[in-house]
C-alpha cells in the first residue's frame, strides 16, 4: 500500500530478460539507504508496485555510491503499463511502502496500474502547470471533479473532467521532486484511479 507521495526519483541502469524469457530485469539506481531495502520489500516504479529481490551499492558515474535494487516485471506488467517503453537511462518516481505510523500525505494507493493515459497539452501558468489527459471511457468513469487520482505514482487532485478528459493542476514543488517536471504534449503515463471510486461504482451495480 502506498499514499501517491514520491520520497525519490529513481533510474534504471539495466533491463535484460531473464533465462525464462517469462520476466524482464530492472535495476534501478536510487539513493535510498541501502540497509533499509529488504528483498521482498515493495516498491512503487511510476506507480507499478514491484518486489525487490536484490540490492546493493555501486559507484555512480559522479563517484558517488549509489544504493541499486533489483526488480522483475513480468510480461503482463510490460503489456499493460508504461513499463514496455522503460529503458536503460529513464527516470521513475519511486515511493517505498506505507508504514504503521507514516503519514497519509496522498491518499490510499495500490501500486496496480489500472491502464494508461496520455497527455494531451501542457499549459505552464505563473505558480503551477496544467495538464490535460485523456484515458478509456471505462476509466474515466471512476474520475470526478476533486476527486483523487494517481498518475505514474503521484497522488494529485482532478481539477475537471469532460467526458474520457480530465486535467490536473500540478504546483512547482511537485515539478521539482518528480518526474513530472519533464512531461510533455503526447506522453503515456500510468493511470490508477481511486479505489473508493471503484467500491462506489460496484455499490451502484449490485442495488
Amino acid at each position: 500500500m502506498f499514499t501517491g507521495i514520491v520520497t525519490d526519483i529513481g533510474e534504471i541502469v539495466s533491463f535484460t530478460p531473464t533465462a525464462q524469457g517469462q520476466l524482464h530485469r530492472l535495476r534501478i539506481a536510487c539513493r535510498y539507504d541501502q540497509t533499509t531495502i529488504a528483498d521482498g520489500a515493495s516498491i512503487a516504479c511510476n506507480g507499478v508496485c514491484l518486489t525487490v529481490v536484490a540490492s546493493g551499492v555501486a559507484d555512480g558515474r559522479d563517484s558517488q555510491q549509489r544504493t541499486w535494487f533489483d526488480v522483475d516485471a513480468a510480461a503482463e506488467t510490460l503489456a499493460l503499463t508504461t513499463a514496455k517503453h522503460w529503458k536503460v537511462g529513464t527516470k521513475l518516481n519511486l515511493e517505498r511502502a506505507l508504514k504503521i505510523g507514516d503519514e497519509l500525505g496522498g491518499h490510499i494507493v495500490a501500486g496496480h496500474a489500472d491502464g494508461i493515459a496520455t497527455l494531451l497539452s501542457r499549459e505552464d501558468l505563473p505558480d503551477m502547470a496544467r495538464f490535460e489527459l485523456s484515458t478509456t471511457r471505462e476509466l474515466a468513469r471512476f474520475i470526478a471533479t476533486k476527486g483523487s487520482i494517481t498518475l505514474d505514482g503521484v497522488s494529485l487532485t482532478v481539477n475537471t473532467v469532460k467526458d474520457a478528459t480530465f486535467s490536473v493542476l500540478i504546483i512547482p514543488h511537485t515539478l521539482d521532486v518528480t518526474t513530472i517536471g519533464g512531461w510533455k504534449a503526447g506522453r503515456e503515463v500510468n493511470i490508477e484511479v481511486d479505489l473508493m471510486a471503484r467500491y462506489a461504482a460496484r455499490l451502484t451495480e449490485m442495488k
